[in-house]
């Protein structure tokens, strides 16, 4: 199937759950991705739940798919301010729920090699909460928020699913261990878990504050306000940036797919191409040169290579495209394009 074809599909998709709406549980609803799921799937009509902590999250996320999607839409949205790390909370959001998007987590790989306690609490107790009580409630499907971070120390590229190496860093450590306590839930208990390696993925309502803020947002805003862009190493470790729509087609994929040997799967979710940091800092310049004048000849600073990371990282989608039709629409200059104006307009 070709990417027109694919697209069509999803489309397809799209259409069936307007027609047939479902009931969807999202944990890190104020979050970046789950706030961008959220407001897609007010706009197909469905009815969510949406759970946050607020640790990462924010109330200004939910306010802004509040303004961007219409008024019986919103009424559709039930918001719980609750911890994924209580097993009462995640009981009480699961029942009634068709579908779980699972997105809460203490992302970073910094944060996680200066804290892993706080790391493993949320991701491996908090996704063994969210595993157990979406198997209580009976819950039809669960997609989860993996990442690439698992392919670890692996060196081949692209990044294929079967193929991994050792994780380089507690934050690797707790998403492999997902997949795994995924893999044995399936077994056990019959569930049917779809987990969704996520590559560098960017977009609106990201957020670029913190130490722990992604490159994208956080170099658009030091440009913007004139600050140093760093760039860590020698500029040229490479990443899939993937726009958030893709993430969030990926997900209504996995969570609506009815071909049996697609489910209990692990996905990359990605572009399939890679960009250097030297090459992401040029197309951000070159973007931003025409409303910020004081661009011209702005040049970064390099500095150490931060430990954890890796060099280089490009995904296989193959697997996604055979099995779920994934196709992804946007490209990472089509992606900047799209978010451009949030950018400039928030950062």
């Amino acid at each position: 199937m070709g990417q027109q074809g694919a697209l069509i599909c999803y489309e397809a998709v799209r259409n069936r759950l307007r027609a047939h709406p479902k009931t969807w549980l999202i944990t890190g609803v104020a979050g970046f991705i789950g706030s961008n799921l959220l407001e897609q799937l007010l706009l197909l009509d469905q009815r969510v739940i949406g759970l946050d902590n607020f640790s990462t999250g924010k109330r200004s996320n939910l306010d802004e798919v509040q303004n961007r999607v219409a008024a019986n839409q919103w009424q559709g949205f039930e918001f719980v301010e609750g911890d994924i790390r209580d097993l009462a909370t995640c009981r009480q959001v699961c029942n009634g729920a068709d579908v779980v998007l699972h997105e809460a987590a203490l992302g970073s790989v910094p944060r996680s090699i200066e804290n892993p306690i706080a790391s493993n609490e949320s991701n491996v107790s908090g996704f063994l909460n969210m595993l157990v009580a979406a198997r209580d409630a009976g819950v039809h499907r669960f997609v989860y928020a993996a990442s690439s971070s698992t392919y670890g120390d692996h060196p081949g590229l692209p990044k294929v699913e079967d193929t991994i190496g050792r994780p380089l860093s507690p934050y690797a450590v707790t998403k492999y261990v997902n997949e795994l306590y995924a893999d044995v839930f399936a077994r056990t208990y019959g569930m049917e878990l779809i987990g969704l390696r996520y590559f560098n993925v960017f977009g609106p309502r990201q957020d670029p504050e913190g130490a722990y803020a992604a490159v994208i947002p956080c170099w658009i805003r030091a440009l913007v306000k004139g600050e140093t862009v760093y760039i860590n190493g020698s500029g040229e470790t490479s990443r899939d940036f993937c726009f958030v729509e893709n993430v969030v087609q990926m997900n209504i994929l996995a969570a609506t797919s009815s071909l049996p040997p697609a489910v209990n799967q692990v996905y990359n979710t990605a572009v399939n191409a890679r960009t250097s940091l030297k090459e992401l800092f040029s197309m951000l310049q070159s973007r931003l040169l025409p409303h910020y004048p004081h661009l011209q000849g702005c040049v970064p600073v390099f500095r150490d290579f931060r430990k954890g990371d890796v060099l280089h990282s490009q995904a296989d989608i193959g697997k996604a495209a055979r099995l779920l039709g994934y196709a992804p629409a946007y490209t990472i200059d089509a992606g900047l394009d799209a978010a451009l104006s949030w950018y400039m307009a928030n950062l």
